[in-house]
């Protein structure tokens, strides 16, 4: 009895000591072959400096939406326990604003007030077809501070499960660009280019406003450097970045040589040049035509020497944004959306953090970039469909182009660049030159540092209607939204980018999905299996076990 006793003493004192053991010991094992359950080390970084409650309500929630979405729900559910599991701070809720339906319509519309667009499915399950309303957002707060944090990445013309492949490749990166605008003060500078005829505030106003959520921003105008151009280069480099958005008057040597040496310096550059002088809004006149020419910027040779060359031809292409015109008279007269080639639509295949899982990029006019053979490494970010070709300027662009049917035969150039991005060591333009002006401190060579050149200066200007700037790559006339601020937005945190969160982006996850047809087809031969089948081998087992068992004993 004593022994007894005394066995059950020694295993109470050893489960107690392994659940102390335990408790100091935490580990979570990823078993996926993705590792999807694994934050990326840029995720941890961000989250360990976190010493006070980040509270995040997920509004996406409920049982009456597909399938998919609420493997969506699953998704992010468990990606937070991961941050919780890492910092404990991070606290979080599921919430459904849907499930009272006497305050349902009252939080649909304080949702939308604070930006939170309800999303409208369609749900085909069980061989039937019904509406359902969720909101794909979450809210995190931090200190009295609030940010939105979208959980769907949209991707135009994507079917539900790849919108939800796509949105749960993209969670880490929105939580971890969430938790960053909370907890990280603004410390990089970017300067908005003044001073050449860029676009007007009201245009890029979208954009810039998307910016100041990360970082510090001011207008530079190069005007100073004709009377003191010693203290504008001297002011420039206080900045990290610098955006020309879309320049219309020529650079002065002066100019090109303040520039050239704050690139030198080690500053970066983001670049969207229009090579040809052509508007669409200048076709909506009494001709409906205009005459496109080339546009001499005098930054040939700037960029020629960096790797580059922007050439003076129209880009165009039959995988194209559509034009809106009103086709009719008077009151018969009616909206339509007509094949326009010279609007590309522009992706890319590569992996890099600035374009992977991107939505379709919108250009309108665009130009054709060349890459030249030097030293500095060249990415190409964006490119038109193989169906393009190249139309040399001066050229009559005219709105009857909509009437004609597009000989295939004539897009023939294939795959043409419209973007891309410089990375290494760079030459100075000047180097062994006679200098606009007298420098204090000469630099022939850069510190490693990047620029990005795209050959469109529309692709960062957002529709104004009544004063009042627009979201930007929104087409109001079709309702799509295109990929133009999120991929500015991501050559920006690269170009800057010093914690490595861009690099999140690149994260690949695989998602399986059950076919939905097939369990409509299928779904009495798959029940039997699993419910009659089991039932079946079990009786059988069970009439066999008592057949041999009489058998054996019987007297």
């Amino acid at each position: 009895m004593n022994k007894n006793i005394k066995h059950i003493a020694i295993l109470l004192v050893a489960i107690i000591v392994i659940n102390i053991f335990g408790s100091k010991i935490f580990k979570r094992f990823d078993l996926t072959s993705d590792n999807r359950y694994t934050l990326s080390e840029s995720a941890i970084n961000i989250i360990n400096d976190i010493e006070s409650p980040i509270i995040v309500d997920i509004f996406l929630s409920g049982d009456d939406f597909p399938s998919e979405f609420r493997r969506l729900q699953k998704e992010t559910k468990q990606l937070l326990e991961e941050f919780s599991a890492e910092n404990s701070h991070i606290i979080f809720n599921f919430i459904n604003p849907l499930e009272d339906e006497s305050t349902r319509e009252r939080n649909i519309q304080q949702l939308t007030q604070r930006g939170l667009t309800p999303m409208q499915l369609s749900v085909q399950e069980s061989g039937k077809a019904t509406q359902a309303v969720i909101f794909p957002w979450a809210l995190a707060s931090y200190n009295d501070q609030t940010v939105i944090i979208p959980l769907i990445k949209n991707k135009i013309g994507a079917s539900q499960q790849e919108l939800v492949t796509n949105s749960v490749q993209h969670l880490e990166y929105a939580f971890s660009d969430g938790f960053n605008k909370l907890i990280s003060p603004k410390r990089r500078k970017i300067a908005i280019l003044k001073g050449n005829d860029q676009l007007e505030d009201k245009y890029i106003a979208d954009f810039v406003k998307k910016l100041g959520e990360y970082y510090l921003i001011a207008p530079f105008t190069l005007d100073s450097v004709g009377s003191n151009p010693q203290k504008t280069l001297k002011d420039i480099k206080a900045y990290d970045l610098i955006i020309s958005a879309k320049p219309t008057e020529a650079f002065t040597e002066k100019e090109k040589l303040v520039l050239d040496q704050f690139t030198m310096n080690g500053g970066k550059s983001l670049w969207l040049i229009d090579a040809v002088t052509m508007e669409k809004d200048s076709l909506y006149n009494n001709t409906g035509k205009n005459v496109a020419v080339a546009r001499d910027l005098n930054l040939t040779d700037f960029f020629f020497k960096y790797g580059v060359r922007v050439n003076p031809v129209i880009v165009s292409t039959l995988y194209s944004a559509p034009i809106t015109l009103a086709m009719g008279e008077g009151s018969e007269s009616q909206f339509q959306h007509l094949r326009w080639p010279y609007s590309p639509l522009a992706n890319s295949n590569s992996k890099h953090p600035i374009v992977n899982n991107l939505n379709l990029v919108k250009f309108d006019f665009a130009n054709q970039i060349d890459t030249l053979k030097n030293d500095i490494h060249k990415t190409i970010l964006l490119e038109t469909a193989p169906l393009s070709k190249l139309e040399g300027t001066p050229r009559e662009i005219s709105l009857n182009l909509v009437t004609q049917e597009p000989d295939p035969t004539f897009f023939n150039k294939g795959n043409q660049t419209l973007a891309v991005l410089l990375e290494g060591e760079f030459k100075s333009l000047y180097s062994n030159r006679i200098k606009a002006f007298k420098l204090s401190e000469e630099k022939n060579k850069s510190i490693p540092t990047k620029i990005i050149v795209i050959a469109d200066g529309n692709i960062i200007k957002n529709d104004v209607i009544k004063n009042r700037p627009q979201e930007l790559g929104f087409d109001r006339w079709t309702g799509k939204t295109y990929g133009n601020k999120e991929f500015l937005l991501n050559a920006v945190n690269y170009l800057l980018d010093d914690d490595g969160l861009i690099n999140i982006r690149s994260k690949e996850i695989a998602i399986a999905f059950l076919s939905q047809q097939k369990i409509a087809a299928q779904k009495t031969k798959w029940r039997l299996i699993n419910i009659a089948l089991p039932l079946l081998l079990l009786t059988l087992f069970g009439l066999g076990f008592n057949y041999f068992r009489k058998k054996k004993y019987a007297s």
